[in-house]
């Protein structure tokens, strides 16, 4: 009963998807001036302080999938909090991640792990840094792409961004609304791949931000999906980011 009538609320709240053109405006678009183009697709970020995300996910991680409720809290260029809860109703992970560091609770084993930021490139290239991470949750582009040597080109209607920086293919795709469709990050030395899937719009105080979201990694052996669908996206609202280790937790080194 508690599962339906969350559900249903989950249905209420979530706004109406905004409807994708057929083909992108290309008045604005002059292949002459690049420095331009750049600026036109980074006019469509969403513009936010803080930035609040709740929905449910499909938890993939080698092979052991788990369906959770998520919560998710931005506070630009400063930190990302995150909740998992099960199906139950009780949180089983937290996570807070600054620039610098990479802190989690997992309540089901009483763990508790310390680590730097680059903690997160056992998982993925090493070249992914706290901005691209939060650029990625927030549906925006990635700001070091978008300036030279990078190629940019408009064919049917769409915008592709792509380029090399030192062993990091990359290459971002944008829809008809002129917003990161996909991103695919590749690493073909060390054989990692990280990739982005975002769709259904919404319209959050005059920018859109993408509820549904796929993100696929892989590095070596290890392979992480996550599919996300936000039924509730606010932005620019008052959060707090708690975040307490009981002292029962053991510390992993």
């Amino acid at each position: 009963m508690l599962a339906i009538v969350c559900l249903t609320v989950a249905c209420k709240s979530k706004k109406a998807i905004v409807a994708t053109p057929k083909a992108a405006d290309s008045t604005a678009v002059n292949s002459n001036k690049k420095a331009e183009n750049f600026a036109l697709l980074k006019s469509k970020d969403m513009a936010y302080n803080t930035l609040s995300l709740k929905g449910k996910a499909n938890l993939d991680i080698n092979g052991n999938a788990n369906n959770v409720s998520i919560n998710i809290r931005i506070q630009k260029d400063q930190k990302i909090w995150a909740s998992i809860t099960a199906l139950a109703g009780l949180e089983v992970a937290r996570a807070l991640i600054t620039p610098d560091s990479i802190l989690v609770i997992n309540r089901l084993q009483s763990t508790y792990l310390q680590k730097p930021f680059t903690y997160i490139h056992g998982f993925t290239n090493k070249q992914i840094n706290f901005g691209m991470l939060q650029a990625v949750l927030s549906g925006n582009t990635i700001q070091e792409y978008l300036a030279e040597p990078s190629e940019l080109k408009f064919d049917n209607g769409v915008w592709a961004l792509e380029g090399r920086k030192e062993t990091l293919a990359y290459k971002l795709l944008f829809n008809t609304l002129l917003k990161v469709a996909e991103t695919n990050l590749n690493d073909v030395r060390s054989g990692q791949a990280f990739k982005v899937v975002n769709s259904q719009y919404q319209d959050i105080n005059k920018s859109l931000y993408p509820s549904v979201m796929s993100i696929n990694s892989m590095s070596g052996t290890k392979k992480i999906n996550i599919d996300l669908n936000f039924s509730k996206v606010e932005s620019n609202v008052p959060l707090d980011f708690p975040f307490s280790v009981p002292k029962r937790f053991e510390v992993i080194k």
